[in-house]
């Protein structure tokens, strides 16, 4: 087979399985409308796969999801993994050729859970398969673009090995069951929105959880889907009667989101690949816990990472070995979803523009947003209002951030309160300072409505 060629001769389902029949390693690099995808091979496995993509919130809404069963996994250590191994937009464009040959951050930031002992090896080798699973599923979407493979560099241990064919045969299966929802529904990145003025008590609708009203202001279907743990495609069903109806309006996805490969454009694809789908009973139930049991059959350890001692099975109940890539019949309760509240924001900054930008941005996504212009008074506005979640401009006149942040932090009310700096800088010396006074996070100026959204779901969901 060619090092290198075009979608257009040769499909992505078809070169995953030529690869599959191969015994060597590699790394499968496609590119397709800007996007690019690394699927990473040994011995016709798959041992990882990302897209380019916002791969660390790809990671963030998998994490979030295993959370609901891992105690270990909190918010805090979630935004550590963030902190500590996303890289700045300017540096990825750097180091794009370096990680086209050894594994990517997000890799490692995994692998560096387990070495802390947040993840068991076993939870890591799940984690990766549910991650490899959304990726493969876009692939097989991409419809014109070039391929190459290359040799990659093994610098990170192994943590499992996927089969290919029971990985394509699951993302297939998801992907007719996307299919059915189209042309209302073309993308898991699109974002619902419930019309005030709808009438939501006709007999002949479903009944809309309270959560998920109450967060349907902007996120995507995919977002939404991790915030109340469930499956993407249940949730987009539940929606469906009320997008046919209109009561409720899909926005196309925010940018980066919008370049991957949306799914009515391969209806005529779809059709192709009936004949290969596994019987319908087979098919992926989409009303089920999105983490199913790990298959011996699909995920073989190599080179076990250090071993952990497994969690109180009070907390955890670690997966079992069956002969199954499908999820587990467990249907997600009401148990398992946190009740959501109008979350409180308080934006500090001395620009009125910065200010009126945010509260923009905030104030019709379920939040409620106070802003502050003086820095110096803020102290006393924090404390009053009592804030989730706290944007704390850098730079400012009479006070800065880090100092603002020293002194938040010294309240043992603000203790564990999400402070985000909002900064034009992106040095990594302002990363480790605005790390040693206590900061949560950064968002860097100029920033999008996407960019602050997405700040605001890792820390308070």
């Amino acid at each position: 087979m060619n090092n290198s060629g075009t979608f257009a001769k040769l499909r992505p389902l078809s070169l995953l399985r030529q690869l599959s029949n191969c015994s060597d390693s590699t790394c499968l690099q496609a590119l397709s409308n800007s996007v690019s995808w690394s699927i990473y091979l040994e011995q016709g496995k798959i041992t990882y796969a990302t897209h380019s993509v916002e791969p660390f919130d790809r990671l963030e809404r998998h994490l979030r999801r295993l959370s609901y069963q891992i105690p270990l996994l909190t918010g805090e250590v979630r935004v550590q993994v963030r902190l500590m191994f996303e890289p700045d937009s300017h540096s990825q464009l750097i180091e794009d050729d370096s990680n086209s040959r050894s594994q990517p951050p997000e890799y490692e930031a995994i692998s560096w859970l387990v070495s802390q002992q947040h993840l068991h090896s076993t939870q890591a080798a799940l984690l990766i398969q549910e991650l490899v699973k959304e990726v493969i599923e876009s692939f097989l979407l991409i419809k014109e673009g070039t391929y190459e493979l290359t040799e990659p560099l093994d610098r990170t241990p192994k943590i499992c090995l996927l089969d290919v064919e029971k990985v394509l045969t699951h993302c297939q299966a998801r992907l007719q069951n996307w299919q059915a929802l189209v042309p209302q529904v073309s993308s898991p990145y699109q974002r619902p929105y419930l019309l005030i003025d709808s009438k939501l008590e006709e007999k002949d609708l479903p009944k809309l959880q309270p959560d998920l009203t109450n967060w349907m202001k902007g996120f995507s279907l995919c977002h939404l889907a991790a915030i109340l743990n469930q499956d993407e495609i249940q949730l987009a069903r539940n929606l469906y009667p009320y997008i046919l109806k209109g009561a409720i309006i899909l926005h196309e996805p925010d940018p980066p989101f919008d370049k991957l490969p949306k799914i009515f454009e391969e209806r005529a694809l779809f059709s192709k690949l009936s004949t290969e789908l596994v019987d319908t009973k087979e098919q992926v139930s989409t009303t089920v816990n999105p983490y199913p049991d790990i298959s011996e059959d699909n995920i073989a350890p190599v080179q076990r990472l250090p071993e952990i001692s497994a969690p109180p099975k009070d907390n955890f109940q670690e997966p079992t070995i069956l002969d199954n890539i499908n999820p587990a019949s467990q249907r997600v309760t009401a148990a398992t979803v946190t009740a959501q509240k109008v979350h409180k924001i308080v934006s500090v900054d001395d620009s009125p523009t910065i200010l009126k930008e945010i509260s923009h941005f905030l104030e019709n996504e379920n939040f409620s947003v106070v802003t502050i212009n003086d820095p110096v008074k803020a102290v006393l506005s924090i404390i009053r209002h009592k804030p989730d979640l706290i944007l704390l401009d850098l730079n400012m006149l009479g006070i800065d951030g880090y100092e603002l942040c020293r002194i938040i932090r010294n309240n043992p009310m603000f203790k564990k309160t999400p402070i985000i700096f909002v900064t034009g800088s992106k040095g990594i010396v302002d990363k480790v300072k605005a790390k040693w006074v206590g900061a949560s996070g950064y968002l860097t100026k100029p920033f999008t409505r996407a960019e602050l959204l997405k700040i605001v779901f890792m820390h308070l969901t």
